[in-house]
């Protein structure tokens, strides 16, 4: 029960915070927190461990954690990372993917396809995590694999966010589609200019939903 309860409370403070609901420099109160989910504290240390780790908060000195600054610069600059790393490896799989692996990229983006045709966000944004991640996976480099893997972290309740607009849903996935078509063709530079794009429009998404 403790980790249902934990995976509610930080869906919710990303999403609040995300949104600027939770305005940057709000301290996060442990006890607060858990009077407010009606918890113990035990499940809001871990939430708040989560928040502080994906860089959605920090610990300050005799302050605790403390909600950060999300300005328009920082936030491009996180997304502008994220798309050179998705390039790299996303040019890598061009070279390096097998059919077996090409093969699952398709038909995750199939499901992908009937989801965001009943306009099923949660259901869209589970898979798009696995859909990157077989890109991630496909690059055949651990080392880089595992930087995607960390700072797509930081950037889950972004592209989390962005992909509710069902606007941007259909978008992102006929963007997913071209990138199928292009590590299909062994395209590198269109793959990684492919991925560039596509982390670019999620950036401008998240932007407009803060405006």
């Amino acid at each position: 029960m403790k980790n249902v309860h934990s995976a509610m409370i930080l869906e919710v403070l990303e999403a609040e915070i995300v949104s600027g609901e939770i305005a940057p420099g709000t301290r996060l109160n442990e006890v607060a927190l858990a009077q407010r989910f009606n918890v113990s504290r035990t499940p809001v240390r871990e939430v708040l461990q989560n928040i502080v780790s994906r860089s959605l908060a920090e610990r300050v000195p005799f302050k605790g954690v403390v909600v950060r600054d999300f300005n328009p610069e920082r936030i491009l600059a996180m997304f502008e990372a994220m798309a050179e790393i998705e390039a790299l490896c996303g040019g890598f799989a061009a070279e390096r993917m097998d059919e077996a692996a090409l093969d699952r990229l398709e038909a995750a983006h199939r499901a992908m396809s009937e989801m965001a045709s009943h306009r099923a966000a949660k259901e869209y944004e589970a898979l798009n995590s696995e859909f990157h991640a077989l890109i991630f996976r496909g690059a055949g480099n651990d080392d880089l694999s595992q930087m995607a893997f960390d700072m797509r972290l930081k950037l889950a309740p972004f592209r989390k966010s962005q992909l509710y607009q069902i606007d941007r849903m259909r978008r992102s996935n006929a963007e997913h589609a071209l990138i199928v078509q292009l590590l299909r063709a062994r395209n590198r530079p269109g793959v990684e200019a492919a991925l560039r794009q596509h982390l670019h429009g999620a950036a401008e998404a998240v932007l407009a939903q803060r405006q």
